[in-house]
């Protein structure tokens, strides 16, 4: 399946509400070299990155070749095609 925004959206909802959701992974930044500092799922058959904050970047989830910033309430999109 070809991802659009809309898509990739709503897949990486999905990935931070099964991380706990958008508070819980914005409010829990790691330690750089932390060997918890990310989470994987696969949604839809799309693999789905979560990198959690860290002191100086910001907490996001990357499906495909989209990339949000989580912030406490919503998903802003950083870049995407």
């Amino acid at each position: 399946m070809e991802l659009d925004d809309a898509a990739a959206l709503r897949i990486a909802q999905q990935a931070v509400d099964r991380a706990g959701g958008n508070r819980q992974v914005h409010g829990s930044p790691r330690h750089p070299f932390s060997l918890s500092s990310t989470r994987e799922f696969e949604i839809e058959g799309h693999p789905v990155l979560i990198r959690y904050s860290e002191v100086s970047s910001p907490a996001v989830v990357e499906v495909g070749p989209y990339v949000f910033e989580i912030l406490p309430d919503e998903l802003v999109k950083l870049f995407g095609p």
